[in-house]
């Protein structure tokens, strides 16, 4: 078949199918305009989830009439002062957007610049352009796009329900929203009731408020400010504290030079600033803005322009980071969940109210022996025998209150301990309300922190034990521990072969003390079953130690004197990060005294 010029309807169409690929990418390419025009005001309308009709209004500098007869023509733009591609500091500048859509819908433009005594409109339909004509409209421009993939009723098909498109645009719109607090936004359609933000204070303050306004109260309330800046790039935003997460990385929205962006190389940074704090299956919620000079990033290397390609990447990714790591160390403390709704929506009524003639002596599961009297220093009896009036066999919970001088530790942020219960949470007052530790979390998060700070230092500490205990486990185990035998080593574990199946462990580290080498061994060999050769060394280590800081941290079930209980509190607010452990679990939850007065009704 010979070579052949394809006819332009047909190249327009081509291009469409690159940029138009539903009613959201119109949506996106649209208000991107008016964003480069200059808008402090944008409006969108969709109807039918925008493949019916999508409207967009607003108030920037509009066109002249020769203006608007080339900028339905391809490859026609004002955003390029010349041919360099590497000045990009618009949103759009290939002059493919229009064109495309009028390719594929019936388009209509109304639009008036400053200098013209009156608007003038214009209409696309299939590729087909007609005469401008002089319109009314007060000043910017109004964009409406009715019947979107007429021309190519194949592409309909592969358009979702109408909700999912709407969805997808109120997506689109919150991004560019979230990259322009100064800008006013209305998303109207017959999909949803109206929703406006209102334009913010330039600044971080009215950055806070447009992100608050989009991700919501919590977000703004769990949000930790984060900046970063080296060598002309800069890492601005807001993330929130470990306590909000989601289960999928779609709450995280990143921005390049005010451009909404879905970045690998980002999101493997923040995976990476996190992995001290979450879960591995649970995802943080954050907003993050990076600002550089245009010419050290590429942003045409995608079609719709979501991805992007800087010069220094191992830069960009330190400082993201860095930045993300430093604001969560300041709030280290803070970002535990400690809000206490969580906790207070679990209190229930401890029991159902009996009617005033109901009498315990006559109920056939009332205790034999009356109940004693009160006072202070009966008090742990008194929960014993309580709770066996209501629990046959051994009693549920270890509640011991302890007889201690409180001095000013209730005015300390983790208060004074003053009992332990089930062996497990530490309960210490503070002057406003009470907090619950949970030990194990607590103490985890302790060694953690010492291992790592000894290994940058100068190395762990180990201890050669007399005997060498000797682990069996299968084959492949063995040799995955072995591999690494020199990682395990840098933080003091020495191990080594001991014939088929087994592994002989000659050093742990002292400051895990007395360890169960055996279990400790199984634990860093699931992990590492995970790991593949593009997990970077020092995360493969961190690994590694927060294995060996849960091995030997404190252990749920211990009972703890009340020395012990006072100085954990005091280490927890020396110590970084002490909101979480290592896995992401909060190490404490806090109630404040007002809290406590509603559960009973005194406010």
């Amino acid at each position: 078949m010979p070579v052949r010029q394809l006819p332009e309807q047909v190249v327009n169409r081509i291009a469409a199918g690159e940029v138009v690929e539903r009613p959201a990418s119109v949506v996106k390419e649209l208000v991107e305009n008016a964003i480069d025009a200059g808008a402090s005001r944008i409006d969108v309308f969709t109807d039918g989830g925008g493949r019916r009709r999508i409207g967009i209004t607003d108030d920037g500098g509009g066109m002249t009439a020769r203006d608007l007869s080339l900028a339905v023509e391809r490859h026609a733009t004002s955003k390029l002062d010349d041919e360099d591609l590497l000045q990009i500091r618009t949103l759009g500048f290939r002059g493919e957007a229009l064109p495309s859509i009028g390719s594929v819908a019936r388009l209509a433009i109304t639009t008036r610049h400053a200098s013209e005594p009156h608007a003038w409109a214009l209409n696309v339909e299939g590729g087909e352009k007609s005469e401008i004509m002089p319109a009314a409209l007060a000043h910017g421009t109004r964009v409406e796009v009715n019947d979107l993939f007429y021309a190519t009723p194949a592409r309909l098909k592969f358009l979702k329900t109408d909700r999912t498109e709407a969805e997808a645009i109120r997506e689109v719109v919150r991004r560019l929203a979230m990259a322009r607090p100064e800008i006013a936004f209305t998303l109207a359609g017959e999909e949803r009731a109206p929703v406006t933000w209102a334009a913010a204070l330039p600044g971080v303050a009215g950055r806070l408020t447009r992100l608050g306004d989009i991700l919501g109260a919590e977000f703004r309330s769990h949000a930790i400010e984060v900046h970063a800046e080296r060598e002309g790039v800069v890492v601005a935003g807001y993330a929130a504290a470990p306590a909000l997460t989601k289960a999928n990385a779609l709450g995280q929205y990143l921005f390049v030079n005010g451009r909404p962006v879905r970045d690998k190389l980002i999101l493997g940074a923040v995976r990476g600033a996190y992995a001290d704090y979450l879960p591995r299956d649970r995802h943080p919620v954050l907003a993050l803005f990076v600002t550089l000079d245009p010419r050290e990033v590429d942003a045409n290397v995608h079609p719709a322009k979501t991805e992007v390609r800087f010069r220094n990447a191992g830069l960009v990714r330190a400082l993201i980071v860095h930045g993300l790591k430093d604001g969560l160390a300041r709030e280290g403390r803070r970002t535990a969940a400690n809000s206490g709704e969580s906790a207070l929506s679990s209190f229930r009524p401890a029991f159902t109210p009996r009617p005033a003639s109901w009498d315990w002596r006559q109920s056939p599961s009332a205790p034999v022996a009356p109940m004693p009297s009160f006072d202070g220093a009966a008090a742990p009896a008194f929960a014993e025998r309580a709770q066996a009036a209501f629990d046959v066999g051994a009693p549920s919970a270890d509640v011991r209150i302890e007889s201690q001088p409180v001095g000013d530790l209730v005015d300390r942020p983790l208060g004074a301990a003053r009992t332990q219960i089930h062996e497990t949470y530490i309960v210490s007052q503070t002057r406003d309300g009470l907090i619950i530790v949970d030990q194990h979390a607590a103490h985890e998060r302790i060694v953690y922190e010492r291992l790592k700070a000894s290994l940058a230092a100068n190395g762990v500490q180990r201890q050669i034990l007399l005997i060498p205990e000797i682990v069996e486990m299968d084959e492949a185990t063995v040799e995955r521990l072995l591999e690494r035998s020199e990682e395990l080593a840098s933080f003091g574990l020495a191990i080594e072969s001991f014939g088929p199946g087994a592994v002989a462990v000659r050093e742990t580290p002292s400051l895990l003390g007395k360890t169960n080498a055996g279990g400790l061994l199984r634990d860093l060999s699931e992990h590492m079953a995970e790991w593949d050769e593009a997990l970077p060394l020092e995360r493969r280590l961190m690994h590694v130690a927060a294995t060996m800081a849960c091995h030997g941290s404190v252990r749920a079930g211990r009972r703890l004197r009340p020395e012990e209980m006072n100085a954990l509190l005091r280490e927890m607010e020396d110590t970084p990060n002490s909101g979480q452990c290592n896995h992401g679990r909060p190490t404490y939850v806090e109630l404040k005294l007002s809290d406590v007065e509603k559960l009973f009704g005194r406010r």
